[in-house]
């Protein structure tokens, strides 16, 4: 059998193809062996490409169409050829998929040779499955289990991801930004880098703070900033599913691991590697470290600052840190250590949801005349003592304070050092902090009792879906919307 030297057909889905030939064969009421013979090659060889075994040169294919009477564009249409077709093809991957492996389910060989009802509801229960194994994997013990491996492989790594500091240094050589805060000519040619257009719309759900529309190349974003954050933030962040080849988290532990990197990759961005080191080796040299006013010199939040510190830190200044963020009623949000300090845990290991001490500086610096203002103190506890620095910032869930600390050893590197203020905790021993003065528990325990605002998100499942926490209901409906008024 002679063969034409042609090239492969490259990326084709061959399961399709296959079901599209097959389908051709059978609607011009031919044989797999007259077909064969016609082309010049045996049926068992034209049988494994009609099953999606063996994907063939074009010049099979071509001589295939032509024998059927058929297109080519026919025959590698993306869409299967009939809904039993669809319905086989859909079986084949779904049974592949982690829930069906992790179930051990015994495998549907020959799906051809059961009824399509039967094949419906076999699809329909793989489906289930997925669903069921997606929201079991995201209840509140998966989800803080799947946080407490990702804060220990950021431990193990010094907060440090070079993969994505190269990536980001990559744009930042591209776009010229060589010094000060990423303007909005620069975060324009980064968007555009990424051949994208930005589009604000007053319909964007809710819930989301930004959205890529993948097809025509949009990023959308509200019309209005709703939770008060630095809009090149959430820029950046959806930038990054591109920029780091996020595929859709399949799991919650993906889901935290992208948004891990999301937020490093826009904090690299807007406070670039070798930019922030120029300034803080230079801080370090003089003693006059400053969060306040490194987030002031690249003219970014306090809280993006802190967490840029903490990236830089430990692998460039050698010195260990811990970060938290609090909220007002004291219950930590954020956490993050490599310095030695103890942060509160449940029984879990989690340190999220935990209340963090009063005597803490995150804690003490609700308490200052100007809570606003930077405040600095020292902190004894059983793991030593520890320089830190908190300041309070707002959100759209209320006010926050975000602080950062470093061991005793360190604090001659940082500006505020001489500060008078210092605390001794010792919790988690509950007479630190957790017991009210006797004489007051003696006048009011017995007279008073209080509802509880409960911390919804520390008890609600996490939602599952391709988009976590987004409804793709309202997140397809807006994008046909405005496919719509593009046409």
């Amino acid at each position: 059998m002679a063969q034409t030297a042609q090239s492969s057909l490259g990326d084709v889905d061959e399961a399709l193809l296959g079901k599209r030939i097959r389908h051709a064969r059978k609607a011009a009421r031919r044989t797999l062996g007259s077909v064969a013979n016609a082309v010049g090659y045996s049926s068992s060889y034209l049988s494994q490409i009609e099953t999606g075994k063996r994907s063939p040169r074009l010049s099979i294919l071509t001589a295939i169409a032509a024998e059927l009477g058929v297109s080519m564009d026919v025959l590698l249409a993306q869409e299967p050829p009939s809904e039993r077709a669809g319905l086989e093809l859909e079986l084949a991957k779904l049974q592949d998929a982690p829930s069906a492996r992790k179930a051990q389910l015994p495998r549907v060989s020959h799906p051809e040779r059961i009824g399509t009802e039967e094949l419906r509801a076999l699809v329909g229960l793989h489906h289930a499955l997925a669903a069921a194994t997606t929201i079991r994997s995201s209840t509140p013990e998966e989800a803080r289990a799947a946080n407490r491996q990702l804060r220990a492989d950021m431990l193990a790594r010094g907060n440090y991801f070079p993969t994505i500091e190269a990536r980001a240094a990559q744009l930042t050589e591209a776009i010229g930004h060589s010094g000060g805060p990423l303007d909005a000519s620069l975060l324009r040619s980064i968007v555009k880098r990424f051949d994208y257009t930005i589009v604000r719309s007053a319909d964007l759900p809710y819930a989301a703070r930004s959205l890529l529309d993948y097809r025509n190349r949009r990023l959308y974003l509200p019309a209005s900033s709703r939770d008060g954050r630095d809009e090149r933030i959430h820029v950046l962040r959806a930038l990054a599913d591109l920029a780091l080849d996020h595929d859709r988290p399949a799991t919650f532990a993906t889901f935290l691991r992208q948004r891990v990197e999301s937020n490093y990759f826009a904090c690299a961005l807007l406070m670039p590697e070798s930019l922030a080191l120029s300034y803080l080796r230079s801080a370090k040299l003089e003693r006059r470290l400053d969060l306040h006013e490194f987030a002031h010199h690249f003219a970014v939040p306090y809280e993006t600052a802190v967490h840029r510190f903490t990236n830089l830190a430990t692998h460039h200044l050698s010195i260990p840190v811990h970060f938290s963020r609090v909220s007002r009623d004291g219950v930590i949000y954020k956490a993050y250590a490599n310095d030695g300090v103890v942060f509160p845990t449940d029984v879990t290991g989690a340190i999220e949801g935990q209340l963090a001490c009063r005597k803490w500086a995150v804690r003490q610096a609700f308490a200052q005349p100007d809570r606003f203002a930077p405040h600095a103190q020292y902190t004894d506890t059983s793991a030593g003592t520890f320089f830190c620095t908190a300041q309070v910032t707002t959100a759209s869930a209320g006010e926050f304070s975000v602080g950062l600390g470093v061991p005793f050893t360190d604090s001659k590197w940082f500006r505020l050092r001489a500060t008078p203020h210092r605390q001794s905790s010792t919790c988690p021993d509950r007479s630190c902090c957790r017991l009210s003065p006797q004489h007051l528990a003696d006048r009011w325990e017995e007279h008073a009792f209080a509802q509880v605002r409960a911390h919804a998100h520390l008890l609600a499942a996490v939602p599952p879906g391709a988009f976590p926490g987004l409804d793709p209901v309202e997140i397809y409906e807006f994008l046909e919307g405005q496919a719509g008024l593009s046409d």
